[in-house]
């Protein structure tokens, strides 16, 4: 409850998830039928990077500032042509509400007090967006499956507690037994590799299908004690998205400035088709 994502907005890992956020819609939004998006940690939903918050840490200077003065964007284009066009730093909701046709839906789960009225004020007035005060954890069985049979569940959490993989797994459980085939895409940090493997251990275990994910290392990720890189697992990926989403990673690992040794990008397949 006492995270507050405005001190890291633009961060290289803000821009390694939102780039592939915007490809994972677009993925979905190539089939006609509508969708819904639930961001269950939705945070504030835009960010101003010229805040006293964003910069005491200066983040951003290492992140989407790199990225944004790049000659030739290439493949992130999309992403960096969005954060332009919203002129402040856009959350996951901002992404999301910027790419929904008109039958599709938002639903953004905000628990902190202040950062949920943010929210809500950010985004009223848009009738495709609903903006609940609660537990994303608890929306996960409340709110699925969507009205719309199809959809999207993007889950970014804070990673305050030590429990935070265990709570993932938890959640996942519940939700996919009530929406099985929906696409689930969840952030997690890299500081050492022993939790992610336990992480990926228990996924295989519980007998899942079709599930990936895509990892950034900075450096070689021995140092528990920063942020040395981060990954984003996707249950039931789109087709075609696991290389593209590789390919968007690399390009921001290069676009920051590469990688030290040990570091650089990796697409694992933990279960099967």
């Amino acid at each position: 409850m006492n995270y507050r994502h405005g001190f890291h907005a633009g961060n290289f890992a803000d821009c390694f998830k939102h780039a592939l956020l915007i490809d994972l819609i677009a993925c979905l939004g190539r089939k006609a039928t509508p969708l819904c998006i639930l961001d269950t940690h939705a945070g504030a939903g835009h960010y101003d990077l010229q805040t006293d918050a964003a910069l005491r840490t200066n983040e951003a200077a290492g992140g989407i500032l790199r990225l944004l003065a790049l000659p030739d964007p290439g493949i992130l284009a999309p992403y960096l042509d969005l954060v332009q066009f919203l002129g402040v730093y856009p959350g996951s909701p901002a992404i999301a509400r910027g790419l929904l046709r008109a039958e599709d839906r938002l639903i953004c789960c905000e628990r902190h007090p202040e950062e949920a009225a943010l929210l809500k004020r950010y985004l009223s007035g848009n009738r495709l967006v609903e903006v609940h005060e609660r537990s994303g954890w608890e929306a996960m069985g409340a709110l699925l499956p969507p009205k719309e049979k199809r959809g999207l569940v993007f889950i970014d959490p804070p990673f305050e507690a030590r429990t935070e993989f265990s709570d993932i797994i938890a959640a996942l459980r519940i939700a996919h037994a009530r929406f099985a085939h929906g696409v689930y895409a969840v952030w997690y940090p890299v500081k050492q590799l022993a939790g992610v493997h336990g992480f990926h251990a228990d996924l295989r275990a519980w007998g899942l299908r079709d599930v990936i994910a895509v990892e950034m290392l900075l450096r070689d990720p021995t140092g528990p004690e920063r942020l040395n890189g981060c990954g984003l697992l996707v249950i039931n990926p789109p087709y075609r998205f696991p290389e593209q989403a590789a390919s968007l990673a690399q390009a921001v690992l290069d676009g920051i400035g590469g990688a030290e040794p040990g570091g650089g990008v990796q697409l694992i397949r933990i279960a099967d088709e």
